[in-house]
């Protein structure tokens, strides 16, 4: 994800969600593309897994993403009802998503 959103000139960043072994969503940054600074590629991953699924709930779900999540992106994932998140080349655990206070 992250080199696909490098391809067309945007952000270096990608996600995926993962549910049972299951690639349910992916996500390359799209903020430059589209012209948006809420398209990090973790909420387009939320977005693609939710619309692939057709519900909003992906409780059990992992996030993983090429760095950690924002903060809005964090609460995003936990108003999805997203597991964990893990991040980075080292697949960091960042634990359970958490809302932003």
């Amino acid at each position: 994800m992250r080199r696909l959103a490098e391809s067309w000139g945007d952000q270096p960043y990608g996600a995926v969600l993962v549910l049972d072994g299951k690639l349910i969503g992916q996500g390359p940054s799209r903020v430059v593309k589209n012209q948006n600074p809420d398209a990090h590629a973790e909420r387009e991953a939320i977005r693609d897994a939710q619309h692939k699924l057709g519900r909003q709930w992906l409780s059990g779900a992992v996030l993983y993403s090429t760095s950690r999540p924002c903060s809005l992106c964090e609460a995003a994932a936990a108003n999805a009802g997203v597991t964990r998140m893990r991040f980075g080349p080292s697949l960091t655990d960042a634990g359970a998503p958490r809302q932003a206070p």
